[in-house]
């Protein structure tokens, strides 16, 4: 039933940035679109509010539907809603930022998506105001991962702390020290040693480390300083 006649219609789309890293680079999961407006441009994944759906309910959907992932790293980040943002129709977008371990997707789903994982550097033009959305997740990546945890989101479960460093390298797109880095690491407690070594590093059989899970629930929204504080506003 229409209790309010007099409004006017507005969709509500949900538009999801998706982050992965692939031990080199930080990428994003883009689609190329096969429908109208802006037919074969590049494009966030995203879809349309059901009606009986809460918000955060239609962002795990529609990552679910890309990745094949449940249970992954996702905030709401921002609304878009300038008048003439989407020539289709009058359309307010809500952004999710999510964070995920790279090998663990549905490369399946992503090829029925006609969608790719592609550099931060290399990704092509975006329609609407989707790249005003990846450059403001881009800020928030780099300034929550300073402080934050949120960089092992995208590891795999067990890692070496120059696979960690690679990591922040990537986000900051900077050289870091390795041995104020690994002692900075270490001094979290975060990490636990596995015991174990991968033999495919190039770092003389690296110590393999795993999250201490239940430090990083409990201590998530401490303010840790994984970085130097000039780096934040990268």
């Amino acid at each position: 039933m229409n209790n309010y006649p007099q409004a006017s219609r507005i969709l509500v789309a949900i538009d999801c940035i998706i982050f992965g890293f692939d031990g080199k680079d930080i990428k994003l999961l883009l689609i190329k679109r096969n429908f109208e407006p802006e037919k074969g441009k590049w494009s966030l994944m995203g879809g349309f509010l059901n009606a009986e759906e809460d918000l955060a309910d239609g962002a795990v959907r529609i990552l679910y539907n890309l990745t094949g992932l449940k249970d992954i790293y996702v905030e709401q980040l921002e609304t878009f809603g300038k008048a003439d943002r989407d020539p289709g129709e009058r359309t307010v977008s809500v952004v999710f930022f999510a964070l995920i371990k790279i090998d663990d997707h549905d490369s399946e789903a992503v090829k029925s998506h006609n969608a790719a994982w592609i550099t931060l550097d290399a990704r092509p033009k975006l329609i609407f105001d989707h790249e005003q959305m990846v450059g403001r997740a881009i800020e928030h990546l780099k300034y929550n991962a300073a402080l934050h945890p949120i960089g092992f989101e995208l590891l795999p479960e067990r890692f070496t702390i120059p696979q960690l460093q690679k990591l922040y390298e990537a986000i900051y797109n900077i050289p870091i020290d390795r041995r104020n880095f690994s002692r900075k690491l270490l001094s979290t407690g975060l990490l636990i040693d596995t015991g174990q070594k991968n033999n495919n590093s190039a770092t003389k059989k690296a110590t393999l480390y795993k999250l201490d899970a239940e430090r990083y629930k409990t201590k998530f929204h401490s303010f840790w300083n994984f970085m130097p504080d000039s780096m934040k506003s990268q």
